[in-house]
Parts: C-alpha cells; structure tokens; sequence
C-alpha cells in the first residue's frame, strides 16, 4: 500500500490518508467541501460545497496518478437529502458516461458541520 497526499487538497483531519493506492486502486477518504487554500467551506449552500468536495477529490486522484474519468465507484454523504437534486446538478457536471456506481445517504451530521462529503475508488 503507498500513501497519496496533495497540496491542493485539505490536510487531513485525523489519523487517516487522503487516499490510499493499493492492487492498482484508489481509495480517496471523504473529502469535506473545505477550500485549501483558506480552510474554509466555499461561500454558499449545497452546489458550492459539493463542488469544492469534488475538486478535492480530483486533486487527490491527480496526485495518484489517475482522473475522474477512472473513477468505479463513489459514496455521497447528505446532510440533508433534500439537497439531492442540487447535489446531483453539480455532481453530474464532473463525471460522464459510463458515470461511476453510486450511493447517496443522509447522515446525521457531517464533520465541521459540512453540507456534502465525498469519497470514491477509482483505478489506476
């Protein structure tokens, strides 16, 4: 197993790994909508934060060596499942057919009270 980290993703917030490479996979942790650059969540509401997850996550993706593109398989946490179709707009805008299997869930709460929270695998 070989470690991943990037620069243009947050640091991560406990003892775990951005993301992980193992057997020619890429196991991306949940990647909060927080900006960098600022340690901060985007300004605005689900669409913005959703975005910023996103981003992280391919920076992530990049810095192992891979893209979106390769992504399997991704697992959407909600805040609040209303926010599903508003997630999905921004969502639907980082990944093209054949699109990656997914899971969305409510949680109950989200770390640092974040709206959304994104992991994925991809392939190398």
């Amino acid at each position: 197993m070989k470690s991943v980290h990037s620069e243009n993703a947050p640091a991560a917030i406990g003892p775990y790994s951005q993301a992980i490479v193992a057997n020619g996979l890429v196991f991306v942790s949940g990647q909060l909508p927080i900006d960098p650059a600022t340690g901060q969540f985007p300004q605005g509401g689900i669409k913005e934060q959703t975005r910023q997850s996103l981003t992280n996550v391919s920076s992530i993706l990049q810095a192992a060596g891979t893209d979106l593109a390769h992504v399997a398989k991704t697992t959407v946490f909600l805040a609040d499942m209303g926010d599903f179709a508003a997630m999905n707009e921004v969502y639907a805008q980082f990944f093209a057919a054949p699109f990656p299997a997914r899971c969305a869930v409510a949680v109950k709460d989200l770390p640092k009270a974040a709206l959304v929270e994104i992991e994925v695998i991809a392939s190398l």
